[in-house]
């Protein structure tokens, strides 16, 4: 499982924003995250931006990425749209042994 947090900004102000959950892991490349981008997008209404290696990468190296109004076809009418993996709660183990 893997969670996703899509936001549109305007001066720094979230405007519109979704969490999303999805049941597959993380994708590796461009055509995977090009497919969760578009249901992401869907979800908020908006054109889907064009996905570079360079996204990509910031979305491997720092489960980030924010895409500007130039990576966008489309004119649009924010300033930013950002994708934020959310990392997963690590579960507490039931350790049976206590050494207190």
């Amino acid at each position: 499982m893997m969670k996703i947090w899509a936001k549109v900004l305007t001066d720094h102000r979230i405007m519109n924003e979704t969490v999303r959950e999805f049941s597959s892991a993380r994708p590796s490349d461009m055509e995977e995250w090009s497919v969760l981008l578009h249901e992401l997008c869907q979800d908020l209404d908006l054109c889907r931006p064009v996905i570079l290696k360079k996204h990509v990468n910031d979305l491997k190296q720092f489960s980030r990425v924010v895409f500007k109004p130039a990576d966008f076809i489309e004119s649009v009418d924010f300033d930013e749209f950002e994708i934020e993996v959310i990392p997963e709660k690590k579960k507490k183990s039931t350790n049976p042994y206590s050494f207190a």
